[in-house]
């Protein structure tokens, strides 16, 4: 159940992301992989926290801190630049079974 929550949680993400992913690009959100994953390390204390593919074979990937409580969404395209597509703050970390009034998502 956990698996299909993560699994749901991510193809919302994704569907958020391709639809963001030019207007980031358009705002200079984007640059080498590289450079991104060090900013959000050494600026903002971010590790990766989960990971999936969309459906045009980007990586989304979700960054947080537990320290700082930052978090960024990121997208690196199959051409090595990954776009941050939204950040914010309060990160929690959460492993909840989905209420039974809300069904199976499969």
């Amino acid at each position: 159940m956990k698996t299909q929550y993560l699994a749901l949680s991510l193809g919302f993400v994704a569907v958020l992301a391709a639809t963001q992913v030019t207007q980031a690009q358009q705002n200079g959100r984007c640059a080498a992989r590289s450079v991104v994953l060090d900013r959000l390390s050494t600026s903002f204390g971010e590790t990766r926290r989960s990971i999936g593919m969309a459906p045009n074979n980007s990586l989304v990937e979700m960054h947080a801190s537990g320290e700082t409580g930052t978090w960024t969404i990121t997208v690196t395209h199959p051409n090595g630049t990954t776009c941050m597509v939204a950040a914010g703050t309060a990160f929690e970390a959460v492993e909840e079974e989905l209420p039974a009034s809300l069904g199976d998502p499969a």
